[in-house]
């Protein structure tokens, strides 16, 4: 990473997808970030003319791409069905990921963006990969459905279901060692940050296990790909983190939320320089509010917000955090949108202030 890299402010943005919108409809929402005083977003681009359009429109407007980088897999490799019974995405296991079919589609989309001036802010390469939401490495239900379980680093050597998630976390790894590989000989993106994969935290693991599906420990799944090599191949971890919601103002509940963010969430992240580990950037955070009023209400979206930036901040201060994208613009599924009744709501303006002015 360059040395103006680690002069940088922290890194605040929102999460924007926009891949599937006509350019009509991508326009104007990238006017209201504009607008909102937005300069980054987390965000896939399509490896076509509208993906690289879109990216050039994105950067006339001031905002740069956190680039969601879409994994890629060998041919004719199996594919979990969706939709299916349990709520997650369909799609090949990560232990297919292939870093040949990789190359063919990352390098040549990069040289794409480079030739039309575009300056990325990072590559995130996949998401939640320690969850089965996006990894169909996972059993589907649980082995022991009674009884699902998240595995530690132990059970990525022992137990086979765990193995079988650990074989997908190498070839991750190889997909990584690609983006280092191509970055290294980018004209205009060679100091871009790679962030590894968010990961979801646990927040409650001396808890029952409710869900029918098992995972992998946010922890296991960092000290396993540390232990092969991820720390050469990335400048940041990602992770996400939805706090809890109960009781907003109560001292007791406040204290909670800011002992599980200190003890699950940002546990792993170094400050910027050590000798071992790395920072974080926490690509997705949020509050959800479902009150579907115009405008809505939003006085404990709003205490929650405030409390988890003031949270934040001591990981901003000493770099151990270097960015940090709520989640999201707009959201028609669970309540999280900043941008409603054609306006960026007061939480958002709190979400979006910078670091340093917060």
């Amino acid at each position: 990473m360059s040395a103006s890299m680690y002069a940088q402010e922290p890194v605040v943005g929102v999460n924007a997808s926009m891949a599937s919108l006509s350019v009509d409809q991508q326009n104007a929402i990238l006017s209201a970030l504009h607008a909102a005083g937005v300069h980054f977003i987390r965000a896939g681009i399509t490896p076509d003319d509208k993906g690289i359009d879109f990216a050039r429109r994105a950067q006339a407007q001031g905002i740069r791409i956190l680039w969601l980088v879409q994994l890629q897999y060998r041919p004719g490799a199996p594919s979990r069905p969706y939709p299916n019974a349990f709520g997650v995405w369909g799609g090949p296991p990560l232990s297919a990921a292939d870093p040949d079919q990789f190359r063919k589609y990352f390098e040549p989309l990069l040289a794409k963006l480079d030739a039309a001036g575009i300056t990325l802010a990072g590559f995130e390469l996949g998401n939640e990969i320690n969850s089965p939401m996006f990894n169909a490495d996972f059993s589907m239900p649980a082995e022991t459905p009674s009884h699902s379980r998240e595995f530690d680093l132990g059970d990525l050597s022992h137990d086979p279901e765990a193995q079988q998630v650990a074989r997908g976390y190498l070839q991750y790894l190889r997909l990584l060692a690609v983006i280092r590989d191509v970055r290294s000989r980018s004209k205009l993106n060679q100091h871009a940050a790679i962030i590894s994969a968010g990961l979801v935290f646990n927040e409650a693991p001396e808890a029952a296990r409710t869900s029918r599906l098992d995972a992998v420990s946010a922890t296991a799944t960092l000290d396993f790909m540390r232990a092969h090599g991820l720390d050469d191949l990335v400048d940041a971890y990602g992770v996400h983190t939805y706090p809890w919601t109960n009781d907003p103002g109560n001292p007791a509940a406040a204290a909670g939320r800011r002992e599980r963010l200190q003890k699950y969430v940002l546990a792993e992240c170094r400050p910027q320089g050590s000798a071992q580990g790395k920072p974080c950037w926490i690509t997705e955070w949020g509050i959800a509010n479902h009150d579907a009023s115009c405008p809505p209400r939003e006085t404990n979206q709003i205490t929650l917000v405030n409390e988890t930036r003031a949270n934040f901040q001591p990981y901003l201060a000493d770099r151990r955090v270097l960015g940090m994208f709520y989640y999201a613009w707009l959201d028609s599924r669970e309540g999280f949108a900043i941008y409603r009744c054609d306006q960026l709501t007061e939480t958002g303006r709190l979400a979006l202030a910078p670091a340093g002015h917060f």
